[in-house]
């Protein structure tokens, strides 16, 4: 696994003005940011995966984030989109309003990586205040250096 979960970002896999109104529309703009990643060698496939976890139970962390993800074959290396809608959804049967996604994609043959993914964007997302500054980042960019100021603040 990559190092930060910075290194697996780039600005144009972080959508800021998601426009689904439900969750199906926002995992299709999610899957649509890693459209043409040269790590997955099967979109259709890597989408269906998605599609198919999502029906399994909820992906929704609390506090308004939310981990779409698939390990699949279909993936070479880890891929990551984000997503953000300022309105918020209502994510699952608990109501929860979901603001923030990071949809991930991760090989089927590295349980490891996924699992330390995970734990990352756990630390990074547990405090109120860190949250905020992802939240209210106006661009890409700037949404990137304060993911980057939070890893560097938490040692990571």
């Amino acid at each position: 696994m990559a190092g930060r979960i910075s290194s697996l970002l780039q600005p144009a896999r972080i959508a800021l003005q998601l426009r689904g109104t439900d969750r199906p529309a926002v995992l299709e703009e999610l899957a649509q940011l890693v459209a043409g990643h040269p790590d997955i060698t099967d979109f259709t496939g890597f989408h269906a995966a998605l599609l198919a976890r999502d029906q399994l139970d909820t992906t929704c962390l609390g506090n308004g984030i939310a981990l779409p993800h698939a390990r699949t074959s279909h993936v070479k290396r880890i891929v990551l989109a984000v997503g953000r809608r300022d309105q918020g959804i209502p994510f699952d049967a608990s109501g929860e309003i979901v603001r923030l996604w990071f949809m991930l994609g991760t090989p089927k043959s590295q349980p490891g990586d996924y699992l330390a993914i995970v734990s990352t964007l756990c630390k990074l997302l547990r405090a109120p205040a860190d949250r905020a500054a992802l939240l209210d980042a106006p661009t890409p960019e700037a949404f990137l250096a304060a993911l980057v100021a939070i890893e560097t603040r938490l040692g990571l």
